[in-house]
């Protein structure tokens, strides 16, 4: 196994961070792989914003829910969906964006800030430093737009959190792949034994970690997925100007 790949199996979400600050050259490491990422018709449409003001990373942790580590490390990123500049090269062109509007265009920038995205984390993670996903700045959008002074058409999909690891905590176990990978087509039959088998598997591990009360994948998953949990993204979305209807 090579060292690329040995990094990318290896991966794990830190939620605990030294007071230590990430030196601008690892940094700027992160920020090229996340450019260098493909991006829909090289439109280029995804744009960071590197904040490490701590006030303003504790803020960002307040309106995703209170999650700590997100004020604790020193760098958070937000990745942002930014049709704002492929916009501008409308208007240099003189054939006015309509993209924005259709559900085609923001499922295409949605993609396009994940694959940057899992260019930063795997490279942040090369370089020895944790890191943590954040989908939760999208619980209280409209702040968050604000908070980053984001102009119309863009918006904040998700964050990254950056950082020198306190631990390593533990690496969370996966799903068997027969119910990740289906060959030539969707195996429907293949889930009910492999979930009840996954289900025992993350009971333990809960249980190992004392997080018991989750129970299970099953469980856990669904006291998230029984309703909307961030409920203002698409009413957000539209004041940013994404119609959707197109």
């Amino acid at each position: 196994m090579n060292e690329t790949l040995g990094v990318l199996k290896s991966h794990r979400s830190i939620r605990r961070y030294l007071d230590v600050p990430v030196a601008d050259a690892l940094l700027d490491e992160i920020i090229a792989a996340a450019q260098a990422a493909p991006t829909s018709i090289n439109a280029q449409g995804v744009s960071l914003v590197v904040v490490r003001d701590r006030e303003r990373r504790a803020r960002i942790a307040e309106l995703a829910g209170g999650q700590p580590w997100i004020a604790q490390a020193p760098v958070f990123i937000a990745f942002v969906m930014d049709y704002y500049k492929t916009g501008l090269a409308g208007r240099n062109a003189g054939r006015p964006q309509q993209v924005h509007e259709s559900l085609e265009g923001f499922l295409a920038g949605v993609l396009d800030v994940g694959i940057a995205m899992g260019n930063a984390m795997a490279a942040a993670e090369s370089l020895g430093l944790g890191i943590v996903p954040i989908g939760g700045i999208r619980a209280h959008p409209r702040e968050m737009i604000a908070l980053l002074e984001l102009p119309e058409w863009t918006f904040p999909v998700a964050g990254l959190v950056v950082g020198h690891p306190a631990d390593r905590s533990r690496q969370k176990p996966r799903m068997d792949v027969r119910a990740f990978c289906h060959e030539e087509t969707y195996r429907r039959d293949a889930l009910p034994p492999r979930l009840e088998e996954y289900d025992r598997t993350m009971a333990a591990y809960l249980k190992e970690i004392g997080r018991q009360k989750e129970v299970d994948w099953s469980t856990a998953t669904a006291a998230f997925y029984d309703r909307v949990y961030f409920p203002d993204v698409m009413a957000a979305a539209r004041e940013q100007g994404f119609k959707l209807d197109k």
